[in-house]
């Protein structure tokens, strides 16, 4: 494939003729990477809840931790892979960081077959696992280059949305390939007290095949973008901007909630309402789902307005659960998660479609990046509150008045700074 030499995507010449073909075939191979490397990511979410059941024998709260611990890691190396893709090239990082999934998905595989492994040893494969989350900075400031401005809020939408959509995939798989044999030839069966065979490593092993498969596709039919490419130094000057800081807490606000909603909500449903265990999968496609959404409709109307109104609404889904909690009422339970769940999705993509428009494009995609780095560590805050509010309180119900309180305050960040007249109409970030 031709190396491609000269990109500008503003060109609107350019763009009809040579730009849109290359930038949407390596959005469509971005997406299954990234969706990879959430499955691989949150893959504890379900893995965790099966660990008893087949003879090991650990604590709420270290069953918490394991589904936390990815979260934690992941969104700590966000910081390193924001900046990677820039200075290593977007084909490149994208090939490496696919590449590396398939080492915690042969660990796990190996791992859950012995209940007398140590918990360290899960703790540390439960760490690897944050490698699939550091590649949502990478992805999203690849990508993030290759569409126009006008453009740049659906195709992150997109990118991040099916991406995203990784979570609801693991969660919706994982019952149903670990009650089959496919993988017997690496690993044998467990069986539980009521006879039923499971095969847990099915988790794990049946992700190293598209693995393999995507990071070739990566390899052979992805670009690095000329002119992309900057030095950490270069893109670390965001740190000094005060709209980078501001928009990373809207962004730890809607996807920050919508990844640690997903990583919690299995061992919720678990613990409050353990026969509807099979609906776990819901909340993170709702959310992935909305993203594009979210995205295009800031395309359209403006990402400050689609915010604002999107972290009312977590507020009243937020309130929606705490009684429906204490009420033990499921259905009532579900829908306001689920309202949870959707305006996350919707606002993890127009926040992300008001940075382009705020920051010049070197200074977007790092900002993206870094934002994105923060909102993870939601995904390890997020479970590890509703492990702490459960054993102070027996309920989970206190963790979501200290949600409520962060959406309150970032209304009002987004307000004051993006949708007041006085201010909604100058708050570019031009200067160099």
């Amino acid at each position: 494939m031709a190396r491609i030499t000269y990109w500008n995507p503003e060109d609107e010449k350019f763009w009809n003729t040579e730009g849109k073909k290359h930038a949407k075939r390596n959005l469509w191979i971005s997406v299954p990477s990234l969706m990879l490397a959430f499955i691989v990511w949150q893959i504890w979410s379900v893995v965790a809840i099966r660990l008893n059941d087949i003879g090991f024998h650990y604590t709420e709260e270290q069953l918490f931790t394991l589904a936390a611990v990815p979260g934690l890691v992941g969104a700590t190396l966000r910081f390193v892979y924001t900046f990677a893709a820039g200075t290593m090239g977007g084909k490149t990082w994208t090939v490496i960081s696919t590449a590396i999934l398939a080492i915690p998905a042969i660990g796990i595989g190996f791992a859950v077959q012995n209940p007398d492994t140590p918990f360290t040893v899960m703790l540390i494969l439960a760490a690897l696992c944050g490698l699939g989350g550091g590649n949502f900075s990478s992805s999203s400031a690849n990508i993030s280059f290759f569409f126009p401005k006008k453009e740049k809020g659906t195709a992150l939408g997109i990118n991040g949305g099916l991406g995203n959509m990784g979570v609801s995939v693991v969660q919706f798989v994982t019952p149903l390939v670990i009650t089959s044999g496919t993988f017997a030839l690496v690993g044998g069966k467990q069986v539980l007290s009521n006879g039923q065979e499971l095969w847990l490593q099915n988790a794990a092993f049946v992700w190293v095949i598209p693995i393999v498969i995507v990071t070739l596709l990566a390899l052979f039919k992805m670009d690095n973008v000329p002119g992309a490419k900057q030095s950490v130094a270069d893109q670390f000057v965001i740190v000094k901007r005060k709209h980078t800081w501001i928009m990373t807490t809207l962004y730890i606000g809607t996807f920050g909630s919508f990844i640690g909603y997903s990583a919690a909500f299995p061992l919720l449903l678990k613990s409050q309402f353990p026969e509807y265990i099979s609906l776990a999968f819901l909340g993170a496609l709702v959310a992935a789902a909305a993203r594009p959404v979210g995205g295009w409709i800031s395309d359209k109307f403006g990402g400050a307005k689609v915010t604002a109104y999107v972290f009312v609404v977590m507020t009243i889904g937020a309130l929606g659960v705490i009684y429906f909690l204490n009420a033990q009422q499921f259905a009532g339970f579900l829908i306001s998660f689920l309202v949870l769940f959707l305006a996350s999705g919707i606002g993890s993509g127009s926040t992300f479609q008001m940075i382009p428009n705020i920051f010049i494009p070197k200074e977007a995609a790092p900002v993206i990046g870094f934002s994105a780095a923060f909102a993870a560590y939601g995904s390890f805050l997020i479970p590890k509150l509703f492990g702490w509010s459960v054993k102070a309180t027996g309920t989970p119900v206190s963790a979501f008045y200290i949600f409520i309180g962060f959406y309150v305050i970032s209304f009002a960040l987004n307000w004051y700074y993006y949708q007041r007249k006085s201010t909604a109409a100058k708050v570019i970030v031009k200067q160099a």
